[in-house]
């Protein structure tokens, strides 16, 4: 039986390399304290459980969920963003309702990518960006993503013999893994760039809300009103602890919408209705929830680098996110994937190891702030005990 060329780049990724070693040290009896993944384990608002609730012994939500039956999702969607960012939207033809933000970024390079055809990502980046244009068979050129430059890529350094084979660019800020936010001088940038080399912009935005600044993040749109070149890709899953539920949108460009739309409809039948109707009720009810999720996460950012300031451990305080992205100490900054599996293996505390985002990556580790403050000072102390009496592989 012959498997598929494609799948090979997808064998490994950062998440089941640690699940791994996360089961190793189970077996061998440490309890795991499990900071790796960035699954909240906080509950989602009881009025979109309600919602969801409302709709399980009503029979017209038990069948097939075809694109104009998500017609109020796309409403809701398009009044909710415009209420946001001030950028008026087409709920029939600039919004897709997804099965979760990751199902839009791995399919739309389907899309949009011929085979061969370049597409620019970031590294350090997320893993499934990568995988969307492997499973399209198209090339990846990286772009840096230094601490010097804020973790911000530099479009003049992409050389143009990259460029004249490149369809698309992926970008997602406030970013994962490095935590880095984006002004919005920093987005009419890249829609000049990509408008100039007749580029796809690609915004991943789950994150647009988990901000301590006071204000969301700014959207790709906001550069781009009149969606030239861009999508946006926002998820439920951070914003609204909905993470199980699967549900996401995508917003902008019609064309990348409809694309992206016949793309799906070979795909799935969308979610439960049910499950929908919770998502309306999270973007058109109160937004407490989501100011709610934001503090405990700040609070959480504070207690976790406070505590590793206070073990010598230099870290900066983020402003977006529900993760520290931390510059490990010396010996181990050339190895992160060996601090993270002996990490594990002598504490049970799990990281993710930066090396796993991307070659520059490399150096860190990334923590998913998904316990409570005790638990996450507990992780420190350990941390702090790993790191006196264990050293890094020769």
């Amino acid at each position: 039986m012959q498997i598929a060329d494609r799948l090979k780049p997808l064998q490994t990724n950062v998440f089941a390399d640690m699940d791994q070693a996360k089961a190793k040290a189970l077996a061998a009896g440490q309890e795991i304290v499990d900071l790796s993944l960035g699954s909240s384990d906080l509950p989602t608002a009881p009025h979109v459980l309600a919602a969801i609730a409302a709709a399980l012994p009503d029979p017209s939500t038990h069948g097939y969920s075809l694109f104009h039956s998500t017609r109020p999702f796309r409403e809701t969607a398009a009044a909710w963003y415009t209420a946001k960012f001030g950028v008026p939207v087409d709920p029939e033809t600039e919004v897709l309702l997804l099965i979760g933000s990751q199902e839009g970024t791995a399919h739309l390079p389907l899309a949009v990518l011929n085979p061969g055809d370049f597409a620019l990502l970031t590294d350090p980046g997320y893993p499934s960006h990568a995988g969307g244009v492997h499973l399209a068979s198209g090339q990846i050129y990286t772009m840096p993503l230094l601490a010097e430059n804020g973790f911000l890529p530099s479009f003049d350094a992409i050389p143009s013999t990259v460029l004249d084979q490149t369809r698309m660019m992926v970008l997602s800020y406030p970013h994962n893994p490095t935590t880095a936010s984006a002004p919005l001088g920093f987005w009419q940038e890249a829609v000049a760039f990509c408008q100039a080399h007749d580029l796809v912009l690609v915004h991943d935005f789950p994150y647009g809300d988990v901000t301590y600044t006071g204000r969301p993040a700014p959207s790709v749109l906001q550069a781009d009103p009149d969606k030239t070149v861009s999508i946006e890709f926002f998820s439920m899953s951070k914003s609204y602890n909905m993470g199980g539920f699967r549900v996401g949108y995508a917003i902008g460009n019609r064309r990348l919408i409809t694309a992206l739309r016949q793309i799906k409809a070979n795909v799935d039948f969308n979610q439960y209705r049910g499950i929908v109707q919770g998502a309306i009720a999270a973007l058109s009810g109160p937004q407490d929830c989501v100011a709610e999720t934001v503090n405990t996460f700040r609070q959480r950012r504070d207690a976790f680098v406070d505590a590793l300031h206070a073990i010598g451990w230099q870290v900066p305080k983020p402003d977006a996110t529900q993760y520290i992205w931390a510059k490990l100490p010396d010996p181990w900054a050339a190895d992160s994937i060996d601090f993270c599996v002996k990490l594990v293996a002598a504490t049970g505390v799990a990281l993710a190891p930066g090396r796993g985002f991307g070659k520059y990556g490399e150096g860190y580790v990334r923590v998913a702030l998904v316990q409570s403050p005790a638990v996450l000072e507990a992780a420190v102390a350990k941390i702090a005990q790993f790191l006196a009496h264990s050293t890094p592989q020769p």
